[in-house]
């Protein structure tokens, strides 16, 4: 079916801020101008309340299947049972169809195929518990350390990487465990980069936050702090004024988000991602590839076209963790490094993330590429662009032979053994740029600025 549109659903909020959303709530019934509440100020005022959208996030499956009645029925309803749901009124309202075509749907919405439960699939593919020497502080790379400062999100993805830990009880960082992880990052000045993550921290309120930051900035041997959070696509309301003024003071910050989707790029989000980089917070982005929602490339160029027009640089692009529910997101290997051949010379490099595998058993990340090596010699590397242009590239020191192919065409073997320097196809940019270059000359200064 096919929701309302963003305005005519944030026209219809919830009257009471303290209740759970309804089925007439903001995706409810209809309003329409003749019907439409009498103080728009006071419901756009609870629109962007951050509190309000957190304490009238969609939670239970009754809710759900009251806003889209063509949803699945016990199937799943156990899938949300068995991995928590929650999803904040402003980003249910960025749905379009109440089905997993829809991007936004397909990443919030308990689906059924959630249960499909292969053996390669696990609660904790990463091993971060393996890697945590005390509570919520984990430590796998030797300059950096993860602090996992709540459970709760605002949005619980159903793609998250923590399913055994978000959104199962939403607690927070205590005092005492805070303690303990200030203390063993004094203890261990090796520590540079502390990323500040969870569930999100910015669910948090900002007195709360400020205290865990604050903390880790008294250690003297962090020099950078890191946040990730989610909160600029979902909650973009929760960027407020005093949350950036907070940040500011525990300079350098350093914020990564979670854009998966150009449908995702709301005025809101860019508003928020503004806020935090008028700040001087660099902004980073970590997109997750998942099959039916941003595995094509077409869709991720315009994504990461958004996201650096704003002032966040993609900076991983991963492909889908192995934990528990998201067989049906998952993407072949090959299918991200077809993403990024296609996109390398499409983007500049500054629109372009590394795709990445967080390997399981703790192995840690791992860059993907596409293999742009095509033959290696002692003195000539032959090299293929993204164009299937093939270049030799030579060695240090090395005397390059003269040029006699006898008139028959180049192949690798000459290009590595430094018999010929490039091999262009026909119809590569590069060999059309050439066409008539012979006959062309430079200008005379008499013709210069004509």
């Amino acid at each position: 079916m096919n929701t309302r549109t963003i305005a005519d659903k944030r026209t219809a909020i919830v009257d009471e801020p303290d209740e759970p959303p309804h089925t007439s709530g903001v995706l409810g019934c209809a309003t329409s101008p003749d019907t439409m509440p009498p103080d728009l100020n006071t419901l756009q005022a609870k629109w962007n309340d951050w509190r309000w959208q957190l304490r009238n996030r969609i939670r239970q499956f009754d809710e759900l299947h009251g806003m889209f009645p063509s949803l699945g029925g016990m199937s799943t309803d156990m899938a949300a049972r068995k991995f928590p749901m929650a999803v904040t009124p402003y980003y249910a309202s960025l749905i379009r169809n109440a089905d997993a075509s829809d991007p936004i749907f397909a990443q919030a919405v308990p689906q059924a195929c959630e249960l499909i439960d292969p053996p390669c699939l696990r609660d904790d593919p990463l091993e971060e518990d393996h890697d945590m020497p005390v509570p919520h502080l984990v430590h796998r790379y030797a300059d950096r350390a993860l602090v996992l400062a709540t459970t709760m999100c605002s949005v619980y993805c159903r793609h998250c990487t923590r399913k055994r830990v978000a959104g199962q009880r939403e607690t927070r960082l205590s005092p005492i465990d805070l303690v303990r992880a200030v203390d063993y990052l004094g203890s261990h000045p090796e520590i540079k980069d502390v990323i500040i993550s969870g569930g999100d921290p910015l669910t948090l309120s900002t007195s709360a936050l400020e205290k865990i930051v604050s903390a880790i900035r008294a250690v003297p041997s962090v020099e950078i702090i890191r946040i990730g959070t989610r909160t600029p696509v979902v909650l973009p309301m929760r960027v407020t004024a005093d949350l950036v003024r907070m940040l500011r003071k525990y300079h350098p910050i350093y914020i990564n988000t979670h854009f998966n989707h150009p449908r995702e790029l709301t005025p809101e989000a860019m508003a928020a991602c503004q806020r935090l980089a008028d700040a001087g917070i660099p902004l980073g982005n970590q997109t997750v590839l998942l099959r039916g929602v941003n595995d094509d490339p077409r869709v991720l160029e315009e994504l990461f076209r958004g996201l650096v027009r704003n002032r966040v640089r993609p900076y991983y692009l991963f492909q889908c963790d192995l934990v528990r529910g998201v067989e049906h997101f998952r993407t072949p290997l090959s299918k991200g490094i077809e993403i990024m051949e296609y996109l390398r010379g499409r983007l500049s490099g500054l629109a372009i993330p590394t795709f990445t595998v967080d390997t399981p058993h703790g192995g840690g990340k791992v860059p993907l590429l596409p293999n742009y090596i095509v033959s290696m010699s002692p003195t000539h590397t032959v090299l293929r662009n993204f164009e299937g242009m093939l270049v030799a590239y030579p060695e240090p020191n090395v005397q390059t032979p003269t040029s006699d192919l006898g008139g028959r065409p180049a192949v690798v073997a000459d290009l590595a053994s430094g018999r010929a320097t490039h091999i262009t196809p026909q119809t590569a940019r590069h060999s059309r740029r050439h066409v008539g270059a012979e006959s062309r000359s430079l200008p005379s200064v008499a013709d210069e600025g004509t």
